[in-house]
């Protein structure tokens, strides 16, 4: 939030419940998103873990996280503890982490799940990383970094 411009390359975002944490990985151009399979919640030391193993085998750039805002904007309780725990990420890895206003994302990620014929079971283990993704998109689309020409090389010369 506030004046952030997203990092080139593929980008991570998690969505923190109290059980459950959805997750989701963006490509190197920040074109598409694509959800993960949850984490599902043990520790801080686990979850670190796991958080630090992905960024690593995604080579991500950076970490979003979603910030559960009350519908007016103002913080929750769930909101200090996402500020806190992005605190701890940001003392623990070598990335920037970011925070991403997730109001409304479950609710969205349900409707669009269960659009797609989904059984109630199968929501159930996929909308934690659909919130997750959402909040992905929702934060590329805020801030947008700027594509120069070494984004698009392919490798081969001009």
């Amino acid at each position: 939030m506030g004046d952030v411009t997203a990092p080139p390359g593929r980008l991570i975002a998690i969505d923190l419940g109290a059980k459950r944490v959805g997750v989701a990985v963006s490509d190197e151009l920040q074109m598409t998103v694509t959800p993960l399979e949850r984490i599902e919640r043990r520790s801080w030391k686990d979850l670190l873990h796991r958080v630090a193993a992905l960024i690593e085998a995604y080579d991500a750039r950076a970490l979003v996280i979603g910030l559960p805002l009350s519908l007016d904007g103002t913080e929750s309780d769930g909101a200090q503890e996402a500020k806190r725990i992005a605190e701890n990420f940001r003392r623990s890895l070598h990335v920037p982490v970011l925070l991403q206003d997730e109001r409304l994302t479950t609710f969205a990620a349900e409707s669009e799940l269960k659009s797609r014929g989904l059984k109630a079971n199968e929501v159930d283990k996929r909308i934690d990383s659909e919130s997750a993704a959402i909040i992905l998109r929702d934060f590329i689309a805020e801030h947008p970094h700027s594509v120069d020409a070494s984004d698009l090389e392919c490798g081969g010369k001009p």
